[in-house]
């Protein structure tokens, strides 16, 4: 039973929760970027070079594969898809700079607040200080 205990106190601290609204917060941030690269960048991409899609650009290792898309040719035999490679190369690029970008603005925002001056003590506080230091200057 003394498992249990500790297993359920460990389940239940902070700690747990927030890595685990983490991991469910960058699995649909995942899905966003693979939407932007997906949707977005690859056809942004593929107009600017001719139409040139890299998603179906392999290199069939089998003299079986005859298709002229990925998918029938992985169905066909052995294939390098190295457009999907290139693919999720971008889609690295995008994640790796977008969490930068946030990493880099949330230690602006810390060093701002760091740097900020504390507020000036209140009239009440100035007091309390004043009778805290003739108290302690007091003889016992």
């Amino acid at each position: 039973m003394p498992v249990l205990k500790e297993f359920r106190e460990f389940a239940v601290k902070g700690n747990v929760m927030d890595l685990a609204i983490g991991v469910i917060i960058g699995a649909a941030f995942g899905n966003i970027v693979t939407s932007l690269v997906g949707d977005i960048f690859m056809p942004v991409i593929g107009a600017i070079t001719g139409g040139l899609d890299f998603s179906n650009h392999f290199i069939p290792l089998s003299s079986a594969v005859t298709a002229d898309n990925l998918v029938d040719a992985k169905k066909q035999g052995a294939v390098l898809a190295y457009g999907s490679f290139i693919t999720i190369a971008i889609n690295f690029l995008i994640v790796a700079a977008v969490l930068f970008l946030v990493v880099r603005t949330i230690n602006t925002l810390r060093r701002a607040e760091e740097n900020k001056p504390a507020p000036a003590p209140t009239r009440s506080e100035v007091l309390l200080t004043e009778i805290r230091d003739m108290l302690a200057k007091r003889p016992s």
